[in-house]
């Protein structure tokens, strides 16, 4: 079960690093064989990504790592990790079209993160002698929380992705858990962490407001205010990356797990700088917190702001995710057909009674297309109405949203003269 295998017709095995006596490799199978064509460029970026995770952690659990890489239509994507492997799918066109696939590749950076953070050290609770034995989803804000954390800075310190694309990738994650998350009033972030057994990961209908797997991306909104906070304390001298190599790379060589508790957590952060760092992370994890966790960014030396134009990365994950995401402004996500996948708990969309799976038919009276409707958002800040024509089964009903807003996206805005901490987390280890 902890040693799957990728097999495919088209199959291209890229060195990594074979250096020494833990070699990794990246093994890649594809629909078709043109989609193998990874420049040298390209394969580099994933070496540095070794190269970086050995300058966090100082320490290997493995004796060698398979990356297992599907580009492929026919299978369906996956992200599961293993500890001296992984199992990813993605877009086919991950390597030949390199400049459209940025949201795609965080994927590799946070499944190997995961050999040292989930598989060598793990929360206690989610060790089990056998796979009869259940397992207990507490402390997940560590284990995918701070890998979350650690794949995007991996990402960006490797090159995979640019810091611009890092950040806008952040203001999307910030924006979620201060206006897309209206449930963190009721629900804490540890809680999510049950949500894989209660849920079985099955869509879930109100996202917004049940909330998900938010122990992933609000955890690493937390880790970066915990990294900030520690660089802040010391004048810089110190980082999380003194914590990763502490906590993570210790007996190097060896790949027998080693467990933790919230106390081990609590002891190690206090090694790396003083602070109550219980009560740190029980307000902001442990309990219910509903104001935005974005402290970390504004000490980073940065500011979420909306815009009008959204940013390169935001179109390219809509186009990868074959939607349109209206959650900031009439609050709702629409698939391709125009037919509702998500509302915003609360939201204009929410408050003029749409819900999942209506259909759009038509926008003031004309039939839908997707830049009309944007067209529509934007001259309704000058008093027209938005109408729309909803199909829902076999009825069809007019439904006015009283919004005036104008189009809203999120990113990130430098704070002027505050110290640019986003930009020392992003830069490559030497």
């Amino acid at each position: 079960m902890d040693s799957p295998m990728f097999a495919g017709r088209h199959f291209k095995r890229y060195d990594l690093d074979t250096s020494g006596k833990s070699p990794v490799r990246l093994n890649v199978v594809a629909d078709r064989p043109e989609l193998l064509a990874a420049t040298d460029e390209q394969i580099e970026k994933h070496r540095e990504l070794v190269r970086q995770a050995d300058r966090l952690y100082g320490a290997r659990h493995f004796d060698r790592y398979e990356f297992l890489l599907a580009l492929t239509e026919r299978m369906g994507g996956i992200g599961l990790e293993h500890h001296r492997s992984s199992e990813n799918g993605t877009v086919p066109g991950y390597f030949t079209e390199w400049s459209k696939n940025a949201p795609a590749r965080n994927l590799l950076p946070h499944e190997y993160n995961h050999s040292w953070d989930g598989k060598f050290r793990r929360p206690a609770e989610l060790w089990t002698p056998n796979y009869n034995v259940p397992m207990r989803g507490n402390l997940l804000w560590v284990y995918e929380g701070q890998d979350q954390y650690w794949g995007y800075v991996l990402g960006v310190r490797s090159g995979l992705v640019t810091k611009q694309q890092t950040l806008d990738a952040l203001a999307m994650t910030a924006a979620t858990y201060s206006t897309g998350r209206p449930g963190r009033e009721w629900r804490s972030v540890e809680d999510t962490g049950h949500d894989p057994t209660i849920a079985g990961r099955r869509p879930i209908p109100w996202t917004t407001w049940q909330r998900s797997e938010d122990y992933y991306s609000e955890g690493q909104l937390v880790w970066l205010d915990a990294d900030t906070l520690i660089r802040e304390k010391t004048g810089g001298r110190k980082s999380l990356d003194d914590f990763a190599r502490a906590f993570f790379g210790i007996n190097d060589g060896s790949w027998t797990p080693v467990t933790y508790t919230f106390e081990d957590v609590v002891a190690g952060l206090n090694k790396v700088v003083p602070h109550d760092w219980s009560g740190f992370l029980t307000k902001r994890l442990r309990e219910v917190a509903p104001e935005p966790p974005l402290d970390g960014i504004t000490r980073g030396g940065y500011r979420l702001i909306y815009t009008e134009t959204p940013t390169e990365f935001w179109k390219d994950n809509e186009a990868s995710r074959k939607m349109v995401d209206l959650t900031y402004s009439v609050g709702m996500t629409l698939n391709r057909e125009a037919t509702i996948t998500g509302v915003l708990w609360n939201g204009p969309a929410f408050k003029a009674g749409l819900t999942n799976s209506d259909k759009i038919i038509a926008v003031n009276g004309i039939a839908y297309d997707t830049e009309r409707f944007k067209e529509a958002i934007t001259a309704a800040k000058a008093g027209q109405p938005i109408s729309l024509i909803v199909k829902d089964g076999d009825h069809y009903r007019t439904v006015a949203i009283d919004y005036r807003g104008g189009l809203r996206y999120p990113r990130l805005e430098r704070i002027e003269g505050a110290p640019d901490r986003l930009s020392a987390i992003y830069a490559p280890s030497k």
